[in-house]
């Protein structure tokens, strides 16, 4: 008898799906038995990544193309997931984008659109399965922040304040969800090499100049292992997690100087 993959019977909704770290996050769940729910604005990449994967791991597979930044689509989406008979057993919260460039020359729509996906959205799915996951006492939210969770960010001011807020409240939800089976996790990573930092223009900051983007992949493994030891937050990179936990020692100014000048231009 073949051994019981530990997703099995379990569904896992994943935000972002068709590229990047969220593909590469359904795939770890996918290789773990999960079925998935893979979501993106992208529909026809979309459809071949849940075709490859249902066959590659026997699982079976979901795609619904939506655009979460806008307005009231994260509440269609559940309910578009309900009318089709379907559960949400693990939420991996992926979708997000940012823009690098000084506040006052950039477009409202745009920082306006960042808030609209990076938190509204990621907050509207999750108060819609999350009482489904506290009654079966399993499963759980995944959520992907990023380091610049752990400081201001001028030169990126929305971006990283959007990321502060899914840290913050991923770890709010950690303690209100101990003791009930139920696991939350948030993923930040550093930079990587994916799609986000062309859409972002990160690719031409003096951030950029620091070393080689991790591997979307191996970002993803990493978040699959934090998701399932219940671990409250994951910096990937040793670089990262020690610059994350100086900031708090570091004078307020300082932290903004080094932000603004490695968001600047080269």
């Amino acid at each position: 008898m073949a051994r019981k993959r530990k997703g099995e019977g379990q569904t896992a909704l994943v935000t972002g799906a068709s590229g990047g770290i969220g593909l590469d996050l359904a795939e770890c769940f996918a290789k773990d038995g999960y079925n998935l729910i893979l979501v993106a604005r992208s529909e026809p990449a979309l459809k071949q990544e849940a075709a490859r994967l249902a066959q590659k791991y026997n699982v079976t597979t979901t795609a619904i193309a939506s655009d979460l930044g806008v307005q009231g689509a994260g509440h269609k989406l559940a309910d578009d997931i309900r009318a089709r008979g379907l559960a949400v057993d693990v939420l991996v919260n992926n979708a997000g984008y940012g823009i690098a460039g000084a506040f006052d020359s950039s477009k409202e729509s745009d920082q306006l659109g960042m808030i609209d996906l990076n938190v509204r959205a990621l907050v509207e799915l999750t108060h819609a399965f999350w009482p489904f996951m506290l009654a079966n006492k399993r499963g759980g939210v995944l959520n992907v922040a990023s380091t610049a969770a752990f400081q201001p960010g001028p030169l990126m001011a929305i971006y990283y304040a959007s990321k502060a807020f899914v840290l913050s409240f991923s770890e709010a939800l950690w303690r209100e969800a101990q003791g009930t089976g139920v696991q939350v996790s948030c993923l930040c990573p550093g930079p990587t090499a994916s799609k986000f930092r062309e859409r972002a223009g990160t690719g031409a900051t003096r951030l950029s100049t620091l070393g080689t983007p991790v591997t979307s992949m191996s970002v993803a493994k990493a978040g699959y292992r934090a998701f399932q030891k219940n671990q409250r937050v994951l910096i990937t990179g040793f670089r990262n997690r020690a610059l994350a936990r100086l900031v708090p020692y570091l004078p307020r100014t300082t932290i903004l100087n080094i932000a603004h000048r490695l968001q600047s231009p080269i």
